[in-house]
Order: structure tokens, then sequence, then C-alpha cells
């Protein structure tokens, strides 16, 4: 649709004003520019777009949910329940970050038609009357002019009504899971009672602590409002309190996060671009990480000794031995079938006075050998991980060198190539990046994330000041708020909260405290890292996403100016009920994190820890040095192992397909061999005999045939080294030489001399 200056004066906008002279002034269409016109006419196009854009995204981010659920979890041995809580805590938080951006832009909109009246409607366009005297050096005043302002509807305008309906719906089951559902499936799920009801008693008591921490801020706040002269008890106010106190909780631990992650991400994308430093650093978490697998490991095998010793005492009679069954399937599976219970021995458990533990210790036991699993198998997939990051890094360093300008890895991948690496990344792609543009690429990234850093910490600082507006993400917003840019304004909303949740989500799996939860992609993802994962992103989104609203002046409670609210916001309340926390607490301590990120800066945190006797990664120090050498001692080991077990499966693979198929054929002919000796004579006999006494001479005559060459070789297999192998093959045959690099041939013998 075309809009011309004559259909602009169709419209009919004028407006008087009274001169300070008491003159009158009429504005036309003509005083429009092109530029208005043109804009008024993609408002128009795109007000047909209403309440799309929501339905879209609600759709597009519940698989993309799903897509990462099913590449950090497993569908196929999680269970249901796990899975589904975790699926729905993420949907709900990633629709917070991707619906908030549509929320903005919507809320600006209504802004303008309230700056402008109610006549700003999708098909009229509103006029701001700016009346203004200007003097001139002879002091005479000149016409005063106006500016016919547009309000046309955003691509993703959100029709009234909807939004607070969803927000609502959003916040309360994402604070029902965070705050009861998750804690108490997580507790539920590592309880060691056999019951349902010892399940739930276990699970409330170890909750104990979250609900108390809540319940304890609740209750403070409940008595400052109960205590004010000026504010009484209504519903309103009691949801309003609850809102406060999980946010405060949720502000809380955000600023602690927020101001090592504002840090430390820049600086290990930084890191990352200088390989020997990452190379370096790998090794030592290699050497650490095998200290502690190296414990989870003994540990383990306490408990299960432990384990067995009880499953031997109790027997198939005894009333507490279906809790050794419930126990023994937590065991992993080698374990089970060691201990697997003799069904032959009927004896009775009161033929003999022993003393049978109680189903209290029962209940300790088994939750000691979930932990001990649990344990086992985190160090276990962290460990396959970080030899994965070493030989790859260990690659790079090789292949910056090589003169092919092709990547060689070390070692063949797991998975089949897909059509992405066969057709675009080629090794030759691979080389180019790896070796040249990656650290480049990370250097920029680096100053990008650095420059993001500064300007959070910045606004962080001086969002509570209006005028002058010196929070830098205000004034972006506000300029592409003259402009009515509603793409730029969600995209720049999205992009920060992005990179907030990335700086205080990634925190939590980089600190050392935190590592008994991890993030593995392929499935490797434990069910408890899962709820989680699940639990904090539900308690920290919503205080993060309010904490930016402030940022940009769009939360009134902070900014204190008569603005239209977002629905957002709406829905959080007044946090004026609440005076001391929205004019204190909400904006003096998110200043807190200048000096947490000085601190992280200067590394404060390591050095302490490292006083303390928490080994940390410090490039001047001597015992980092030596960790450093173990761990690369360790990758050493673990990459001739792999070396050795790949080598002897392209051997057995080439031997397969260079003689399986003559291996078959020759197998066909020595099953007819025997009617084939009864026609034969004498002569035919001596013949073969002749043959065979030429087959195994020392000398190599030119006539021997292939086959019986091939009939040496059928059975023989490589064999790598196993101390294990070796000791039971010792014990089976105490007078066979078992050095050697093949297995034994005795399968093979009767074979070899059939026809002799």
């Amino acid at each position: 649709m075309e809009l011309s200056r004559e259909n602009l004066k169709s419209v009919g906008l004028t407006w008087a004003a009274k001169h300070s002279f008491g003159e009158r002034t009429e504005v036309s269409g003509h005083q429009l520019t092109e530029r208005r016109a043109r804009v008024y006419a993609r408002g128009l196009q795109r007000g047909r777009m209403s309440g799309a854009a929501l339905g879209i995204e609600i759709v597009v981010v519940f698989f993309l949910a799903l897509f990462l659920l099913h590449r950090y979890g497993d569908f196929r041995r999680q269970q249901r329940m796990v899975l589904f809580g975790t699926l729905l805590a993420w949907y709900l938080c990633f629709l917070i970050v991707f619906i908030l951006p549509l929320d903005v832009s919507t809320t600006i909109y209504k802004q303008c038609k309230i700056d402008n009246g109610e006549q700003a409607t999708i098909g009229l366009p509103a006029v701001t009357s700016a009346i203004s005297n200007q003097t001139t050096t002879n002091s005479t005043a000149l016409p005063t002019t106006s500016v016919l302002k547009v309000c046309y509807k955003p691509w993703s305008y959100i029709p009234d009504g909807i939004m607070p309906v969803f927000w609502r719906v959003v916040y309360w089951t994402s604070q029902c899971l965070t705050w009861l559902l998750l804690p108490f499936m997580q507790s539920y799920a590592r309880s060691g009672g056999f019951s349902i009801t010892g399940k739930i008693k276990t699970a409330l008591i170890e909750n104990a602590i979250y609900y108390g921490t809540y319940l304890l801020i609740f209750g403070s706040l409940l008595i400052y409002v109960a205590v004010h002269p000026q504010l009484r008890l209504s519903w309103y106010e009691l949801q309003t309190i609850g809102i406060t106190a999980a946010n405060t909780w949720g502000l809380f631990l955000l600023v602690l996060l927020l101001g090592y992650g504002l840090v430390e991400i820049p600086r290990s994308y930084w890191n990352s671009s200088c390989r020997g430093h990452l190379l370096m650093k790998t090794y030592f978490k290699a050497a650490k990480l095998m200290t502690e697998k190296a414990d989870s490991e003994e540990n383990l095998e306490d408990i299960m000794e432990e384990v067995r010793k009880i499953s031997e005492a109790i027997k198939y009679n005894h009333p507490l031995r279906k809790y050794i069954d419930t126990i023994l399937r937590k065991c992993p599976v080698e374990y089970q079938e060691k201990m697997g219970r003799n069904m032959d021995d009927y004896e009775d458990f009161d033929d003999k006075q022993n003393t049978y533990p109680s189903e209290k210790s029962l209940v300790k036991l088994h939750k000691q050998v979930i932990y001990a699993v649990q344990r086992h198998n985190r160090t276990r997939v962290q460990w396959q991980i970080l030899l994965e990051q070493a030989f790859h890094l260990e690659d790079v360093a090789k292949n910056e060198i090589s003169s092919s300008r092709q990547f060689v890895h070390s070692f063949a991948p797991a998975e089949p190539a897909s059509w992405f690496a066969r057709y675009i990344y080629t090794p030759t792609v691979e080389w180019y990046w790896e070796c040249l543009l990656r650290q480049w690429f990370y250097r920029a990234l680096a100053v990008v994330l650095s420059l993001f850093s500064v300007a959070v910490v910045w606004s962080e600082c001086t969002f509570f000041s209006i005028r002058p507006v010196l929070s830098l993400f205000a004034v972006f917003i506000q300029l592409a708020e003259r402009d009515y840019n509603y793409l730029y304004i969600e995209m720049a909303c999205f992009i920060t909260i992005f990179f907030l949740c990335t700086c205080v989500y990634s925190t939590v799996f980089r600190i050392r405290v935190f590592n008994y939860y991890y993030f593995a992609s392929h499935h490797q993802t434990d069910a408890y890292s899962l709820q989680f994962s699940g639990m904090l992103f539900c308690r920290l989104t919503p205080p993060l996403c309010l904490n930016f609203l402030g940022l940009i002046h769009m939360d009134s409670a902070i900014s204190h100016q008569k603005k239209e609210q977002t629905a957002y916001t709406s829905i959080m309340g007044s946090m004026r009920v609440l005076s001391f926390i929205a004019n204190g607490f909400y904006i003096y301590y998110p200043m807190l994190i200048l000096l947490l990120c000085i601190a992280t800066y200067f590394s404060l945190g390591t050095r302490c820890l490292n006083l303390l006797g928490f080994q940390q990664f410090m490039g001047d120090n001597n015992m980092t040095s030596d960790l450093m050498d173990e761990g690369k001692e360790l990758i050493r080991r673990e990459r001739r192992k792999r070396q050795r077990v790949e080598d002897g499966e392209n051997r057995r693979r080439e031997w397969k397909e260079r003689y399986g198929n003559q291996r078959d054929e020759y197998s066909t002919r020595n099953r007819s061999a025997p009617a084939e000796l009864k026609e034969t004579n004498y002569s035919d006999t001596v013949n073969a005999n002749v043959n065979r006494q030429a087959k195994y001479s020392r000398s190599g005559g030119t006539g021997r045939p292939e086959r019986d060459r091939i009939e040496l070789l059928q059975d023989a297999e490589p064999l790598d080294f196993n101390a294990e192998t070796a000791s039971d093959d010792l014990e089976l045959e105490s007078g066979r030489h078992t050095g050697g690099r093949y297995l034994s041939m005795s399968s093979s013998r009767s074979r070899i001399f059939d026809d002799v």
C-alpha cells in the first residue's frame, strides 16, 4: 500500500495551538515527510501479523527444548517423570527468554498510543503537538511547528489480554517446579528408602533447608507488611510478597554468579585461542580428574564388597531379602553378575544365630550405593570427555606443522561421518579452521564479549539514574524507540538476555564446588544433573529478566516513571508494597557485581582456594607444574592404550576382508573331501603325501598352493597384551608359552592336521 501526499491530505489532520501572540497555525499533510509516509505504510502491513509471532515462537521453543533434551538426556534409559519435568522446566524458561522481547516491543507501541491519544490506531496515525517558542536575534517569535508521529503495530504485536494470562501461567508453573516438584523428585530419586512413604519422608527432610530459607524470607516480609501502618494484607499483597521473596533469593545468587561469569567467559575464549595454555590446563584437569576417578572406583569397590557380604548373609527366605534384591538392581551390571544369588542354597536363615542388618542400615546402604554409582558414572563420562579434548588439542598441535594442509585425526571417529563432514567440512576446511582461523575468531569473540561485559557492569551500577540516562542498554532501546525499529529492539533484548543467561548458567558448571553436576552431549548427562539444571533455570530466569527490564528502564518500580508497564512486570506485582526492597536491595545490591568482577579478574578466589589446599590451575606454581606433568603422562598412556585397541581392530578387519571369502570356500571343500577320498587310488594318495611334505618343509616351493598358506592363518587373531588374560591362560595351560601377539592356536590344531 503506497501513500502519497494527496492521500495524507485527505486524512484531514489539523491541529490548532495558541501562539504567544494569540495567532493560530494550521498544519496540513504537506508537512509530513516521505519517510513518515513509508513508515506508516509498513505499519499497516505488519499489523496484519498480530499474534502470529507468539504462536510461532511457542512451537519453535518447544521443539528447541525437546532437541536439547534429546541431545543431553537419554529417552531410553531415564525415567519418564524425570524427562517430563526437565522438558517442562526448560520449555518454560526458554519461553521467558524468547517471549519477553515481544512483550517489550508491544509495550513500546502501547506507550506510543498513550502519548499520542487514543486515536492512534492501526488505520489512523497519531499526531504529537510540539509547541516551542523560538526567538531570533531580534527577538521575533516564529510560528511553531508540529511533528506528525506515526504509531504502527510491530510485526510481533500481541493483542491485549493475552500476555498477562500467558505470563501468569508460565511464571507460577515454573515456580511450582523449582521450589516444590523438582527438588522433591531429585531427593526422592536419591532416597535409600524401600517404600514410597519412606522416600517421601526422606525427600521432605532433605529439602527442609530450601523450604526453610524461602519461608524465612517470606515470613520476614509478611511481618513487615503486617506491622506497617499504611499497608494492609490482601490476596494481592500476599502474592506480591511471595514473588518478592522468590526474586530476592534468585537475585542474591544471580549477582554472585554473574560477577564471575562476566569476566571468566571472555577470558576463557581468549585463553582458548592460545593452544599451549589450553593444552596445559587440560593436562592439569586430567591429573585432578584421575585422582577423583580413582577415589570413586575405590569407594564403589568398598561398597560393593559390603553389599556382597550382606547378600551372602541374608538368604532367600529372609524377610529382608527383597530389600537386598532392590539394592542389587542399583549396582552395575558387572557386579550384579558376580553377586548373583545362589538359588540352590535353601538353607534356612533361622538355623544359625547370625547377626543380620536392620532395615535402617539397609536404607543407608541403599543410599550409599546410589551415590557411589552416580559418582562413578559421572567421573567416567567426564574422563572420556576430557580425553577427547586432550587428543584433539594434541592433533591440532601436530597438524599445525603439516605441509599437506589436511587435518589428520589420530583416531577414527566413533560415529560415521555426516553429509556435512563429507561435502562441506572436509579435511582441508577443517585444517584451515582449526590451525588458522579458529584462534583469531576466538580472540575477536573475546573482545566483543569483553565489551559486552563492560556494558553490563556499567549499566548495573547506573541503571537507577533516569535523568540523565546512564544505562547503555536503556540508551540503545530509547534510540530505537524513536524510529520504532521493533526488529532492532527485539534482537537487542534477546541477545542481552541470552548473554546474561549464558554468564549465569555456565558459571554453575564451571565452578569446582558444583562439579557434582555436569552437562555432556550424546545422551551422557545423568538424571540428577538434568533435574538440577531445570530447577536452577526456573529459579534464576525470572529475576534475571526482571533485572534486565530494570536495565532498560521498563520497570516502573525502580525507574519511578509513569509509563506503560510490560505485562511481565504487572504479573510480578508492584514492588512499592515493599519499599525497602524496591528502593534499596534491588537498586544497590547489583552494584556488588563490580567488586566481584575485580576479584575474578585478579583471580582472588583461585588464589585463596590454592592457599587452603584446593589445587587450582596457576602457571607460577610448582604443584601446578607437577600436576601438568602427571596429566601429560596419563594422556600419553591412554593414547597408547587406545592405539593398541584400534590397531587390533584394524588387523582383524583386514584379515576378515582378505581371507574371509577364501576361508568359506575352503570349508565347503572340506565337507566334500570324504566323498572324494573314497574314489582315490594309491597313486593319488602318494602324490598327496608328497605335496603335504612340501607344504610343511622349510623350503618354499613355487608350486605350494595359496590354500595351504591360508589354512595356517585362518584361526589366528591379534591379541593385545592383558594381564588378566595372560594369568588365566597360565592357569589353564601352565606348560604353554604365553608370549607373542596371537591367541592360542589350540582351537585350530585339529583343523591343520586333519588330513595328516
